[in-house]
């Protein structure tokens, strides 16, 4: 931790001297030289798999869909995490436990392909998007460690609570109860390391099934950025984070492979037609649909990790 905080700590003081298109062409190399590591490594394992008689199959079309849909409206900054976790636990495609690995896994190359967009087109100075995109891997290696190892009764009251905060910051930004932001594209003094310190937590919670899309928009926000500058620099992280817990639940097999597959399958297409060509939606129709289909969803896994427990207890057995 202090490794980490010493280096983010770095990069603010230097973060000066980087240019905005170095920064940007270097972000652009490391973004696609981590698909193409991230591919590979998922490819080997998936081979690896099959070598070992560990079964797996190829995705179904309602997976392929859910990626395609989850991924065009992810662009457009509704997130991806929660919509997805509703489309599983409504069509029970995914056991509870094996959600937030298979979140993560599905959706990296999704996520990594509206980070090569926006990095390129949204401008934000380099000593606020650099520390706060480490920040949030740093999290991440740290909160897959402890995610993969939870049981499943933790899981699923962690992802609720967890949805349950997402849809309650949904709500109050539909409602206008959260400020909108001003139109700073950096963040200098105490602003600077709430917003790192806060991107790390964020990036620790994304094990857990909690999208850092619509809680990163709230904090820059509050921190006086401009909203625009929330794409940049949720995009940057999640694509410098996912792969890397990503290859942690793929390497302890704690995803399901054909759902994972099918998001991946039906994301990327989906991020680019969102990305360049759609110019305008009516999206505040479908915040208000996400927001009481992820109320539903989360109090329902809250419902059975209690019921679970209970019945756990009553019976004298251990999980």
């Amino acid at each position: 931790m202090k490794q980490i905080l010493l280096t983010i700590g770095l990069l603010n003081l230097s973060g000066c001297t980087v240019q905005k298109s170095e920064l940007r062409l270097a972000l652009l190399i490391v973004f696609a030289s981590s698909a193409i590591g991230f591919i590979l490594v998922w490819g080997w394992r998936l081979r690896q798999m099959r070598k070992l008689n560990i079964a797996w199959s190829i995705p179904r079309p309602i997976e392929i869909v859910i990626g395609a849909v989850t991924d065009f409206f992810d662009t457009l900054g509704i997130g991806s995490f929660a919509p997805s976790t509703a489309f599983f636990r409504l069509g029970k495609l995914v056991p509870d436990e094996l959600i937030p690995g298979t979140l993560n896994v599905g959706h990296t190359l999704g996520t990594i392909t509206q980070a090569l967009i926006f990095i390129q087109i949204v401008d934000v100075a380099p000593g606020t998007l650099l520390p706060m995109i480490v920040a949030a891997g740093g999290g991440a290696w740290l909160g897959t460690s402890i995610v993969g190892g939870l049981p499943r009764f933790h899981i699923r009251l962690g992802m609720g609570a967890a949805m349950l905060l997402a849809a309650l910051i949904m709500l109050s930004s539909l409602l206008g109860l959260l400020p909108t932001g001003l139109d700073a594209l950096e963040l200098t003094g105490w602003r600077w390391w709430v917003g790192v310190v806060g991107n790390f937590a964020l990036g620790l919670l994304m094990p857990l099934g909690i999208g850092l899309y619509a809680p990163c928009m709230i904090m820059v926000s509050l921190l006086g950025m401009s909203p625009l500058a929330a794409f940049p620099i949720m995009m940057g992280s999640c694509a410098f984070l996912m792969p890397i817990s990503s290859l942690g639940f793929i390497n302890n097999q704690k995803y399901q492979v054909s759902t994972a597959l099918g998001i991946a399958l039906g994301g990327v297409p989906a991020v680019l037609i969102a990305a360049y060509l759609v110019k305008s939606l009516p999206l505040d129709y479908v915040r208000w649909i996400v927001v009481l289909v992820v109320f539903g969803v989360a109090l329902s896994l809250i419902w059975s990790a209690w019921t679970e427990r209970f019945k756990s207890i009553h019976s004298g057995q251990k999980e």
